[in-house]
């Protein structure tokens, strides 16, 4: 197991107690490295999706190239956690990181070169899904490595504070970036924030060692599944997380549509958006991890589930960029509340010889609702209209919320 080390003080303020996980060594480093790399990825996601709505002006595609990027985790990622319990996880996640550079350094040339089409950024976008396939379920197992048991739940949400803060410092950059510099800088950028992830994990002190086993991939993969479909909670889990993604990722997916065609602006106005829905979601996340190990976690999941859809059902029929912004901004909160307590549960309840195998049904759930929920969208946005679409989704998210809180005991009383 991990070797831990910088035990937090046993202090009980405020900061203390919100940056808890923040006193072992292991997870600082972990964290500043991703929060780099994360912030790199966000810009490349900003003009990314400005330039396939710019270079085709298709909701379609837009919706194509989302899927294409968590298509891989649908496929892959089920064998991912299988690699993942099978082989050091720091080394299969730095494997993870070197593709998705390359493919962000070679974007870049593209666009640079100006010979960049549209199947150029469909392709890349797979191999990055596929990269983050097998990457995944090796960083999400890593996490309770880092950290003692009881800091686990604060463990999870200061990592998606720093995935959200990636979410608002990146879009800021990007706006700068793509105005003053174009595209293809933000992909280099992309590229050389890999490199702060690559040194962080070439540094952890941690030796996961697994068993040796002859024992076959699937069948290794059967029982990680029989444990999730025996373990009624755990099924309940996944399948919310798959609602949850599938339904709320898209309000951030469809931004450029509303910022270009219905608000009428441009790129900064689009990442202005992005921003304001990243700073929603670190501010739910502090909250979550200011609550530290709180009790009833299911019943509030299924709370800010509700919230959720509320906030994207208010989006979708605002009539001013102003009242959006708003409605972003608490949907961030909600929507990373929801993330961060399930993820919790779910690592909580995973034993440690399963852990890479029960995340990565997790992710599956979780990354593989994103593409279908975003190529469903995107072709009811193209049928009815985008606003139609995302009421639809909102509406959902609620009714789904409304029937666990009401009908589904297991969930709740977690």
């Amino acid at each position: 197991m991990a070797t831990r080390v910088d035990r937090p003080p046993a202090s009980a303020g405020v900061l203390a107690t919100t940056f808890r996980a923040f006193g072992y060594r292991n997870f600082r480093l972990l964290w500043g490295g991703a929060f780099t790399s994360t912030t790199g990825t966000w810009l490349q996601e900003v003009a990314q999706s400005w330039l396939v709505y710019t270079l085709t002006g298709s909701t379609v595609l837009l919706g194509l190239t989302a899927f294409l990027a968590g298509a891989p985790i649908l496929l892959f990622s089920l064998i991912g956690g299988v690699v993942a319990d099978r082989m050091d996880r720091r080394k299969l996640l730095l494997l993870s990181q070197y593709t998705q550079m390359t493919s962000a350094f070679v974007l870049a040339a593209l666009i640079y070169s100006g010979s960049v089409q549209i199947w150029h950024i469909l392709a890349l976008a797979f191999v990055n899904g596929t990269a983050q396939a097998f990457g995944g379920p090796a960083y999400q197992a890593l996490i309770p490595s880092l950290v003692e048991p009881p800091h686990l739940q604060n463990a999870i949400a200061l990592m998606t504070i720093q995935f959200n803060l990636g979410r608002v410092v990146g879009p800021v950059i990007a706006g700068f970036t793509m105005q003053w510099l174009g595209a293809a800088a933000c992909f280099a950028l992309n590229g050389l924030s890999f490199v702060a992830v690559i040194f962080s994990l070439r540094m952890l002190q941690i030796g996961f060692i697994p068993k040796k086993t002859e024992e076959r991939i699937f069948t290794s993969l059967r029982d990680g599944l029989r444990f999730v479909f025996h373990h009624g909670s755990m099924a309940s889990l996944i399948v919310l997380s798959f609602v949850t993604t599938g339904l709320g990722v898209p309000l951030i997916t469809f931004l450029p549509t509303f910022a270009k065609d219905i608000f009428e602006m441009g790129p900064q106005g689009y990442s202005t958006m992005l921003a304001l829905s990243g700073s929603g979601s670190v501010v739910g996340a502090l909250v979550v991890a200011w609550m530290g190990h709180m009790r009833h976690k299911g019943r509030t999941a299924l709370l800010m589930l509700v919230a959720l859809g509320v906030f994207v059902a208010g989006f979708a029929r605002s009539p001013s960029y102003a009242l959006s912004c708003v409605f972003l901004f608490l949907g961030g909160m909600a929507i990373i509340a929801v993330f961060a307590m399930i993820s919790s549960l779910v690592q909580v309840l995973a034993p440690e010889e399963l852990r890479g195998r029960v995340v990565s049904v997790y992710n599956v759930a979780f990354r593989g609702g994103m593409p279908l929920g975003n190529l469903a969208t995107g072709f009811l946005a193209k049928s009815f209209s985008p606003q139609t679409a995302l009421l639809g989704n909102g509406l959902l998210l609620a009714a789904v919320g409304l029937y666990y809180l009401a009908g589904q005991k297991q969930v709740r009383r977690l």
